[in-house]
């Protein structure tokens, strides 16, 4: 069976989203179509407005309505101390934890040579000029081999400053039993320890 062009279009437009094929497109397409239209209707005006009204800030490249987004605008936070994220979804759960009172950093991914993600395509050519109002930046970005090698590249940066880098700590989760624990997070909860 064919569809219309115009149910084809909105079932395409949902395969935008990660995790989202053409089924479960054309599962949505149904639902809304069928069942809640006045939902569709919310859906469609929302995403015109977010993308019309969302914007990178200017400070930090989290996602912003204004020049600034909350956390660069609120003057209570420590703006010398910089903690450097992946994503905006790090922010949120940096920010859920509640004890973290400095500014944010969001690369909006990270380095990537393979993929052509640079470190202008990371915005680093942006915190390179704020390292001058830095006292600390705090490298929170992912385990992974990218992740890694983006805090390296931004610790070779901040080299020759007077800013000081650290690193979140990494290694067994709270409540975790160590049995369940695989090696490589073991090694890094070893490597990483504090004494008491």
């Amino acid at each position: 069976m064919k569809h219309s062009p115009l149910v084809q279009r909105l079932i395409d437009s949902f395969t935008v989203l990660p995790g989202v094929g053409p089924r479960s497109a054309q599962r949505m397409t149904y639902w809304l179509l069928e069942r809640n239209r006045e939902g569709g209707g919310r859906l469609a005006a929302a995403l015109e407005a977010a993308m019309q009204g969302v914007r990178h800030c200017s400070c930090c490249r989290n996602f912003a309505e204004d020049d600034l987004c909350p956390v660069c605008a609120d003057q209570r936070r420590d703006q010398s101390q910089v903690c450097i994220v992946e994503s905006p979804a790090d922010v949120l759960a940096i920010e859920q934890s509640g004890e973290y009172r400095g500014r944010y950093f969001v690369l909006m991914g990270h380095l990537s040579p393979i993929d052509g993600i640079g470190p202008e395509e990371i915005g680093l050519n942006l915190l390179e000029r704020q390292l001058g109002q830095i006292q600390e930046l705090i490298l929170a970005t992912g385990t992974t081999v990218e992740g890694e090698a983006t805090a390296h590249y931004i610790l070779d940066m901040v080299r020759g400053t007077s800013v000081s880098v650290s690193r979140i700590a990494q290694g067994v989760p709270m409540g975790g039993d160590l049995e369940f624990v695989d090696g490589a997070t073991l090694a890094q909860a070893l490597k990483s320890r504090r004494h008491l």
